[in-house]
């Protein structure tokens, strides 16, 4: 056996790394000991080991060939997810912490709502919603808010660059589980294409409404499908296909058996995963909430299910040049059986999910039976160095489906001194502020003023107080994309702001109890046409902007937008023509407005933004971290037949 020879076993994991470097240096082993499989046991989940070896740089190339990884791995930048009872990541973690004795009662829980939509937000009509398989309508909703949790569906995703410099160039790439009903039959004559199923149309879907240019793919069923998914979404990362890859799964119960094709009892699982290059993550402020170091997928043809699963893993932690003993937790489809039970295509995901959040909080879930957590302590070299916390995530294949392996570490920890969102004005900061309809609008300004600006706040005019607004204002700017109904409000701190938006809602609200609830419901069936128009733009510049913005009140052009600081104005454009008062795309716009960011003319800045300019993209020079925010409130509604929307009221979320 020649180097070469040595080298292409010791590569696909045949050699180990001991028996390699015997072979290359000529202290030849027995052929016995040549040929025996290595393990790659995982230290117990309970505990972290104490004492690793030394961890290695990453390889040049990844195990599969290739060009290089970047050598600090890949960065999940946001994740989002809804199990049952759980929905949002917040309140997962809370039912995993109970541990496997408690968390067992979820084992064959359904989502709630899942068959409820919010139509009108991503551009639909009902009954296109209800042509579209659950599946699809889930994955959308939740690639929309990982998004937004990145601050990544506004003037952020133009940083979003290929390898060739195109801007937003994010990959799409989603994992489902079998269609679980025939919505092609449901088409009018011509429509099928649109009502293909799960996931077969979504990368193009979501693509088209946030105009993103980079990759698409479905992977459908099986255990591993999301970690699949994720393992291509790389591919393209690392061949400069795109600047930032969208990984998403759903697992949804297939019928009334309960039961998943891959047996046991069913559970239901829909979330999304970020992902970009540590090294561009880091320089742009993005939270990493954990760093992908290696991944490995391979069929096991007639191979037996455990061998395979150990070839992957000797090849994830090879490509990583970590030892089976830097690992500290392993999370597989038995772990996840505890808190979400099997979620077909999604099981993946909920055990990445778990292994990500134990790496956040540096606490090891209770495994099965257990009544409690722990805390997970790093290890250290011999040297005391420490080092960092690392997971794995295996899916064993299953009968003609794919075997898969992850390789997860903490993310490293930031220097000193934080990044700061540039010098914040004592004149007061412009927040901006847009959705769908004036109700989105409305529900969105609550959900912000709740959970970010408590009622409690006290107004702070210190600069420490303006900073925390000035970065709110920038987030909101740069993070969220640019609709037709718009609000903007000059405020000094939060406290005040949290007082004009609450306000701004509160006679929303009471317009709408006005308008009666058939009205309303009307309204909302027409998708904001009719009645609805006037009675929204009185609730947005009359009633809605509060007791002290009275000047230009009804205006929906958005005139006299100056106002005093601490009043809202609004304006809703949903039937305005042409591209407003000034055209974005000329160099010389671009120019005009950042001159007035510049020269902090927010006024000038408030009434062009309701005139319908996206004045958001200029003045953004300057590093500042993501500001992690809540997302855009979904008024979702119940869809009946194909063709017969609900009338039930909307469901905030």
């Amino acid at each position: 056996m020649d180097h070469r020879d040595i080298l292409t076993r010791f590569k696909n994991g045949d050699l180990g790394r001991e028996q390699a470097a015997a072979l290359l240096t000529g202290a030849h082993p027995d052929s016995a000991a040549g040929d025996a499989p290595l393990t790659t046991a995982v230290a117990p989940a309970r505990a972290a080991v104490s004492q690793p070896p030394p961890a290695r740089a990453l390889t040049t190339a990844p195990a599969g060939g290739g060009p290089p990884d970047p050598a600090d791995g890949y960065a999940i930048t946001a994740l989002y997810g809804r199990f049952p009872d759980a929905d949002g990541l917040d309140a997962f973690w809370h039912t995993a912490v109970l541990g496997g004795r408690d968390a067992g009662r979820r084992t064959s829980g359904s989502l709630e709502g899942a068959g409820d939509f919010d139509a009108v937000f991503f551009g639909l009509t009902p009954q296109d919603a209800a042509l579209m398989d659950p599946q699809e309508r889930l994955l959308l909703e939740v690639l929309w808010q990982t998004l937004e949790t990145a601050g990544c569906t506004g003037a952020r995703l133009d940083t979003l660059t290929a390898a060739d410099g195109e801007p937003r160039a994010v990959g799409v790439y989603v994992a489902h589980d079998p269609v679980g009903r025939a919505v092609a039959a449901q088409a009018p004559a011509g429509d099928a294409p649109a009502a293909a199923g799960a996931g077969v149309t979504l990368p193009a879907r979501l693509s088209t409404l946030l105009d993103l240019r980079g990759p698409g793919h479905c992977v459908g069923g099986g255990r591993a499908a999301f970690l699949v998914a994720l393992h291509q979404a790389l591919s393209a990362l690392r061949a400069g296909e795109c600047g930032a890859a969208l990984v998403g799964a759903v697992g949804l119960r297939p019928g009334p058996d309960r039961r998943h094709p891959e047996g046991g009892e069913g559970g239901e699982g829909v979330g999304a995963v970020l992902l970009r290059p540590l090294a561009a993550a880091r320089a742009a402020g993005d939270t990493v909430h954990a760093v992908v170091r290696a991944t490995a997928v391979a069929h096991p043809g007639r191979r037996a299910r455990d061998a395979a699963a150990d070839r992957l893993a000797r090849r994830a932690l090879a490509a990583a040049g970590v030892t089976a003993a830097g690992v500290g937790l392993r999370e597989t489809e038995t772990t996840v059986a505890a808190t979400t039970g099997g979620t077909g295509a999604a099981t993946g995901l909920a055990a990445l999910v778990r292994a990500v959040l134990q790496l956040r909080h540096g606490t090891l879930l209770p495994a099965p039976g257990d009544s409690s957590a722990a805390p997970w302590a790093r290890a250290h070299e011999e040297s005391g160095r420490e080092l960092p916390r690392r997971a794995t995530v295996a899916v064993r294949p299953t009968a003609g489906s794919t075997a898969a392996h992850v390789l997860l570490e903490e993310p490293p920890r930031r220097g000193p001194g934080p990044i700061t969102a540039g010098p914040a004005a004592a004149s007061g900061e412009l927040v901006l502020l847009s959705a769908p309809t004036p109700e989105h609008l409305a529900a969105t300004a609550r959900r912000l003023a709740d959970r970010v600006l408590p009622a409690n706040t006290a107004q702070d005019g210190t600069q420490h107080g303006r900073r925390r607004l000035a970065a709110l204002a920038r987030e909101l700017r740069l993070g969220r994309a640019v609709r037709d109904c718009r609000l903007a409000v000059v405020a000094r701190d939060d406290g005040e702001l949290g007082a004009a938006l609450r306000a701004f809602a509160d006679a929303r609200a009471g317009a709408d109890a006005r308008a009666g609830a058939d009205a309303r419901a009307g309204a909302d069936a027409r998708a904001g046409a009719g009645d609805r128009d006037g009675a929204d733009a009185r609730a947005g510049a009359g009633d809605g902007d509060g007791a002290d913005d009275q000047d230009g009140a009804g205006d929906r052009d958005g005139a006299g937008a100056g106002g005093a600081r601490g009043s809202v104005r609004c304006a809703d454009l949903r039937g305005a023509q042409g591209p407003g008062v000034l055209f974005g795309e000329l160099p010389e716009t671009r120019a005009y407005l950042a001159a007035l960011w510049r020269g902090h003319r927010l006024d000038a800045l408030a009434r062009l933004w309701l005139a319908g300019v996206d004045v958001t993209a200029a003045g953004t020079a300057g590093a500042a971290p993501v500001l992690p925010l809540p997302t855009s409130a979904l008024l979702r509604r119940p869809l009946r037949e194909a063709g017969c929307p609900a009338t039930d009221g909307p469901t905030p979320s």
